[in-house]
Parts: C-alpha cells; structure tokens; sequence
C-alpha cells in the first residue's frame, strides 16, 4: 500500500485514540462496510488531518450522459494556501441519491483524493436512470459536503418534448459580486453551458469592487489559489449546486487574448507553454470533467459531444487551443490581408474534421455548437478598413467560418444553434452564408451570453446598439448589462430569454428578463418573441 503508508506513519497517533468497533461504524458511515479492516484504517488516519472544514470550494456535477454524470470535489481545508492538505493520497466516499433528504441512496462509493492533482476527485458515476433527477454529496471522517442536484441526459434517440439550459460566462472577481450565478442556481435547468472565463489570471488593482488574491498567475499553485478564491463565492457554489455543468474554456483560464503557444506578451512558445501546462492542470482539478479530459502536459482535449434524446445535438468545441495566431489586431499593420487566408484556423485542422464528421451523422432536431467567440460578423464602423472586425473572434478567421457554415448546409444538419460567450455583451444574431449581402441565405442563429460579472455594471450603450444594427442587419438583439441566457428547447421552437440585473456593484439585485427570442425549426434566424 505505497500510497497510503506516509499518512500512516503521519497519523498512527490518531488512531491510538479510536477501538476497532469505531473504525468499522465510521467506515460503514462511509459506505465501505465490506472493505477490510486494513483498507479502513489507511483511510481513516489519511482522514485524521482534517482540523477545518475540508469542502470549502462547494461540489459538482457535469456532463451528462443518459446513465451517468461526472462528480466533482476538491479538499481544500486552507483554500487559499495551496488547499492546505497533507502529502498524500485521501479517500473520499461519495454517494447518490434519489431524493434531498438521502433516504434513498442509489449508487455509492469510494475514490483517491491525490495529491498529484490537488486532491480533486471526479467519479464518473455508471448505472443511473436516463432523464433523471439526482442527488449526490461527499464525506471525508466525520465531514460531509453540501448536497448538489444533478441530472442524466434523456436516453439517445428517445423522444423529448423539452430541454432548459443556461448559457454563461465571464465572472471576472474584481469586477462584480457574481448574482447572476445566483438567479441562475433558482431556475434549476437541465444543465449549464460555460462559455468560459471562469476566473481571469490578471493581478490585484486598485480600486476595484473586491480583490483578487495576489498578482498575475503563472504558477501551477497560483492558478489553483485564484480558482479556490472563485469558488469560494457562495453565489458561483450555488450554481454549480443547481445542475450540471457543461464546460469549456476561453482565454483567461490561461492569459489574455492567446492562441496555441502564443500570447500577447510575445513570450517564446517553450516557456508559454509552461505556463499554459500549470493553468491546463488547475482547470482539470477545478472542473467536473472526466478522466478522458486529463491534460498531458500542454494539452488537453476538451471538445467532446453529448447528446440529448431527439432533441439536442450539443457539440462542445475549443477555440483557443489549436487556432493560428491572431493578425490585424493593431490598426495600421500589414498583416491585414491574412484574415481570409484558408491555411488559418481558429479550431484547428483535427478538431474541425471531428467536427465535420459530427454534423455528417446529426439526427437530433438541434444541432448546437457551444463555443467561446462570437462567430456572426461584427462591424463597427461600416467602412471598407479591415479594422473594423475584432479579429480575435471568427471574423479573424473568415476562412475558417466559411467552412463550417459550408459544412452546415451540405451535411443540412437540423437547426444549427451556436452558443457563445466572452464578448460581456448578450447578442442574438442570424448566421449568414455571407455577412457582407444581407440577402443572402440564414444557415441558423447564434445566441451570445453576456458577462456574469466582467466590466462591472454595463450600459443601456443605446449609441452603440444603433450603429452596430446599422451595419449589421443580422444583428436581432443586443443588451449590455450582465446576466445569463435561460434556454428552452422543444421540437417546434428553441428560445433564448435574456436575463439580467442592473448591477454588480451592488450585492443581490433582481433578475429581469431584457428580451428574447425564438428559432422556429425548419426557419433559419430568430425572431422576437
């Protein structure tokens, strides 16, 4: 037993103080009643360590699959220090059940808390019922977590006559406390899509509405700190208490703005991806993903599809990780015209064909791409400058666009919905073969979230929205205040209710609903509902 034998020697004291009927009623507490003697002693004097809470940074759950879900905690009794736990592998029971009150349990278990990964444990939990509610919690000796509801996929193919989901992302700390997450966590949808930046690497500054812990994080420590102050939010652990989360990434889980091995600092490659490694790993341990996900190194797969019954094909794609470098972000460079050249790519060759291959064999009625940049064109100032784009997003990389909307109409995938984020701004567009002719065919619609925190309170920005729908006549919504998008997908309609309050300034202010919009199946682009 290699891994258990420095806690031992660490912990025998403790266990002087416990009989051998002790040790086996807290185990059969556990759930490890049929393990032996040896099995609970190791895991009692690993478990001996725990003088403050061990569950600060709250449980979670993610992506569902129609008999099973991803279960996720890390043991921080110090969060801010690293997590404050001894050198050694810790095991966790886990249970799930039927119902709040854990009357009915019906799966149940042990798993490793290692050090290696910052003792965060994902259970990839097996032999649930499709479609389902369930609840699930952790215990750790004589502790035990919040509870958190999950909740299965519908089975493949099985016929679905709704599905509610919430579309987020962007809670920058500093910026604004996080009650957008809150109304999130009481509308208790099927799951949550993440749209990414979860937490931003930046250092501490003046005159903010609450601190972050520190400087700019490059370290592997530093990056789980900066998670543990993120979660610590009761308003973030709340949601994530709410229902599954599906997630995915953007570019402040590692450094503004950076593409593969490159960012904006112009760092050598070999040494930014060090960096990138160390906030690879903390996002591994802070998220509930499963052991297919585990980085290596440098990389990490992160897209992946899940389905959900009939209704919802749900592509998670990763638009950092694999794209060419950014050009034409400073106005009066030369590099301009490389924004159309067709050997760019802002996901990448093998994540494109993986894609392509998945829209090939579409049979939900929804066919949803969740990613993190905004793909519908953005002119702000409707001249013929090449400036006028943002070129980080897809309008950087209209090659790269053209052919996943190419691949949209001749694969005719049901209904595309794209998702995304990052932008703090809520959006709600028609996707078009060609955005420069306003004639020509809508393919789908893109819903576009606005920041959950990320540039303070917002603005009405009714100047901005008029010039911007000027140049832009796909544009069908625009809003610039924070909050999240509540979904409703059901076979006649998908619909985007965009939520928000007035500020984030300002602890605990109402939820309003800003405007929405409704895709009828069969009639590519939205409406207003």
């Amino acid at each position: 037993m290699p891994d258990h034998a420095p806690s031992l020697r660490f912990y025998d004291h403790a266990l002087a103080r416990f009989s051998r009927r002790e040790l086996l009623n807290a185990a059969w507490t556990l759930g490890l009643a049929a393990v032996t003697p040896s099995v609970v002693t190791r895991t009692l004097s690993a478990q001996m360590a725990f003088s403050e809470y061990p569950f600060t940074l709250g449980v979670a759950s993610g992506d569902p699959l129609p008999t099973g879900v991803v279960l996720w905690t890390r043991l921080a009794p110090k969060p801010l220090e690293g997590g404050g736990m001894p050198m050694a592998s810790i095991e966790v029971g886990w249970e799930v059940a039927d119902d709040r009150a854990f009357r009915t349990v019906v799966q149940k278990g042990t798993t490793i808390a290692r050090p290696e990964l910052g003792h965060s444990v994902h259970v990839e939990v097996e032999g649930l019922r499709p479609g389902r509610d369930y609840f699930y919690r952790f215990r750790v000796g004589r502790e035990v977590s919040p509870a958190g509801r999950t909740k299965t996929a519908p089975q493949a193919g099985a016929a679905v006559d709704r599905l509610r989901f919430a579309v987020c992302g962007c809670s920058h700390y500093e910026q604004g406390y996080f009650t957008a997450y809150r109304h999130l966590a009481d509308e208790a949808v099927d799951f949550v899509f993440h749209t990414g930046d979860y937490i931003y690497e930046t250092r501490t500054r003046p005159d903010v509405v609450r601190p972050h812990n520190g400087q700019e994080i490059y370290t592997l420590v530093d990056y789980r700190n900066r998670y543990a102050l993120y979660q610590m939010d009761p308003d973030l652990r709340a949601a994530q208490l709410s229902a599954p989360f599906i997630v995915s990434w953007d570019d402040h889980e590692v450094d503004n703005d950076y593409a593969d091995d490159h960012d904006e600092q112009d760092t050598p490659p070999e040494v930014f991806v060090l960096r990138r490694a160390a906030a690879y790993q903390a996002y591994y341990e802070s998220m509930p993903l499963r052991a297919s996900q585990m980085p290596r190194g440098p990389d990490m797969r992160l897209y992946r599809r899940l389905t959900f019954g009939n209704l919802v094909d749900f592509n998670v794609l990763d638009t950092r990780q694999y794209r060419s470098d950014q050009v034409c972000q400073v106005p009066g460079t030369n590099d301009c015209h490389l924004i159309g050249d067709p050997s760019r790519s802002i996901i990448g060759s093998a994540q494109e064909q993986w894609l392509f291959g998945n829209l090939a064999d579409a049979r939900a009625r929804w066919t949803v791409l969740g990613q993190q940049v905004p793909t519908f064109a953005r002119d702000f100032d409707g001249t013929t400058s090449p400036v006028r784009w943002q070129t980080d997003k897809w309008d950087g990389y209209t090659a790269s666009r053209a052919r996943v909307f190419a691949r949209l109409q001749e694969t005719k995938a049901p209904n595309p919905i794209v998702l995304s984020g990052d932008v703090h701004l809520h959006y709600g567009a028609d996707l078009k073969v060609d955005f420069t002719r306003p004639e020509s065919p809508t393919i789908g619609a893109e819903f576009t979230n606005t920041s959950i925190s990320s540039g303070g309170d917002g603005t009405a920005q009714i100047a901005m929205w008029e010039t911007l729908r000027a140049n832009n006549p796909h544009l069908k919504y625009h809003g610039a205040r924070r909050g999240y998008i509540s979904c409703t997908a059901t076979p006649e309609t998908m619909r985007a209710d965009f939520r928000v309050v007035d500020k984030v300034t300002v602890r605990d202010r109402p939820v309003t609903t800003d405007g929405s919009l409704v895709v009828e199946a069969g009639k590519p682009g939205a409406v207003k509902a």
